[in-house]
């Protein structure tokens, strides 16, 4: 709407000025997402080709590091399959190295059935666990197919979950799903992914299911959860004489109001997660490129990597000034 109603008399909350601190280094680390030596390492040229196989089938050519490595100089520069395959080749071949190259369709292949190894996390300690979803298109025809020959399509996509570690700003889990499964239920295969001790659980509403209390209760007894109660919500039995944690949400919400409760509970950290989920569609897309269900969830643990990596090479560090 251009104009909301009441705008006059509305609150309006000006927007909060911030300054980097570590602007040499935050733009040091910014150039170094471009270079090659980033993301094609020294580990992956001596482990290129596939250790011999002991079992009864064909030989690989190519490791599962090899293909990882292809796949993420893909997502980092977004190219399609062929360029891929141009650019692994010119890199091996500036370096002097006699290597194959994977071509397009091993790529593809390979994508359905890659095996990622587990990223380690740079600190240990508990993991402040703040969860959402979002969705991502998949490829097909646009608009212009639409507004020049009047052909109707149906808008596809996925529905991607991550789980962001508040702590350290990692991506810590990641799951594809079909965009008409519910958010609460992908929270146990979230924390299939995470190994660390989880010590605050942080979602929306969407996330206000008994089954998320229970799977936190079995997995994380000692985690604090934060999630917003439905306006309809109503106490436990148990309430009187021994409340939950969602039973003391309701009372400091009927308390104090809901805004209070948000500011006082720490809710409005959730944001974070939102601010990844921009930062995922600026800098990796909006959309999927892979066309099968293997490869897309292959996609989408390769770009949390990258983004990871992207954050291991540094981040802004800033102060508000007003």
């Amino acid at each position: 709407m251009p104009h909301k109603a009441n705008a006059a008399r509305r609150h309006h909350i000006p927007r909060p000025k911030r300054r980097v601190t570590n602007w040499s280094d935050y733009n040091e680390a910014l150039r170094q997402r471009g270079s090659l030596t980033v993301w094609f390492t020294d580990e992956a040229i001596v482990a290129w080709k596939a250790a011999p196989r002991t079992t009864p089938g064909g030989q690989p050519h190519y490791s599962d590091l090899a293909i990882t490595t292809a796949l993420i100089l893909r997502a980092v520069f977004r190219l399609a399959l062929r360029q891929t395959e141009g650019l692994i080749g010119s890199i091996l071949q500036l370096l002097g190295l006699d290597l194959p190259v994977p071509n397009f369709s091993t790529l593809s292949r390979r994508a359905q059935t890659l095996d990622l190894p587990a990223q380690a996390r740079i600190t240990g300690g508990a993991i402040h666990l703040l969860v959402d979803s979002s969705g991502l298109k998949l490829s097909g025809p646009g608009e212009w197919l639409v507004e020049k020959h009047g052909t109707s399509r149906r808008r596809s996509w996925r529905k991607l979950h991550i789980g962001f570690d508040a702590v350290t700003g990692r991506i810590v889990a990641s799951i594809l799903t079909d965009r008409d499964v519910d958010d609460a239920s992908q929270v146990e295969p979230l924390l299939d992914q995470i190994a660390e001790p989880v010590e605050l659980f942080l979602g929306d509403g969407g996330y206000d299911r008994t089954g998320v209390y229970t799977t936190l209760d079995e997995r994380h007894p000692d985690a604090k959860v934060i999630v917003p109660p439905r306006a309809d919500a109503v106490f436990s039995a148990t309430a009187d004489t021994e409340p939950n944690q969602r039973d003391r949400h309701i009372q400091a919400i009927a308390g104090k109001g809901r805004m209070a409760w948000q500011r006082d509970s720490g809710y409005n950290e959730r944001a974070r997660v939102e601010g990844q989920f921009a930062r995922w569609k600026q800098v990796i897309g909006d959309q999927l490129r892979f066309h099968s269900d293997g490869a897309r969830a292959t996609e989408v643990a390769i770009a949390a990597q990258v983004l990871n990596r992207m954050l291991d090479l540094g981040c802004p560090n800033s102060v508000r000034v007003a």
